[in-house]
């Protein structure tokens, strides 16, 4: 099992490039965007939308965020956990569900008590704790995808 520890970007603010970079090529989602999502977490301090990453030996690991939606129909359902990532040698370890339990005790510090999260995934969030709520139309998706709570 490696070592490693859960860092949220409010606590180091000077490793938002890297953990942009970092989402970016895991998702491929532009990079823009997630660069704009971390400065206004760095804005807000707390509340959505706030990012996580496990660090080991100086490197990121796996990581995750928290952003109000995830783009799928159900604008009702907010915050969502998103872009939830262990590299493949990694994984196995309990990592994702350390940062999982991470964020959820970091958004109820903050007054935030009830996620929800989309994925393909049937049994992998339910180990955690997370029940699935209801089938969500993502955008420009053709199928519906499974919507999980975590309260």
């Amino acid at each position: 099992m490696c070592k490693y520890k859960i860092v949220r970007l409010v606590d180091t603010p000077e490793s938002k490039n890297e953990m942009a970079n970092w989402f970016h090529e895991k998702w491929g989602v532009p990079l823009e965007a997630y660069t704009e999502s971390m400065e206004e977490c760095l804005k807000k301090k707390n509340g959505v939308p706030q990012w996580y990453v496990a660090i080991s030996d100086g490197e990121i690991i796996g990581g995750l965020g928290v952003i109000e939606n995830d783009f799928h129909d159900r604008k009702d359902l907010s915050p969502n956990v998103c872009a939830v990532y262990v590299e493949e040698e990694y994984r196995c370890n309990g990592i994702a569900g350390e940062l999982l339990y991470y964020v959820c005790e970091d958004m109820k510090a903050n007054g935030i008590d009830k996620l929800y999260l989309v994925t393909d995934h049937t049994t992998f969030y339910e180990r955690y704790g997370w029940k699935f709520l209801c089938m969500v139309q993502g955008d420009g998706e053709p199928d519906m995808t499974r919507m999980y709570i975590y309260e």
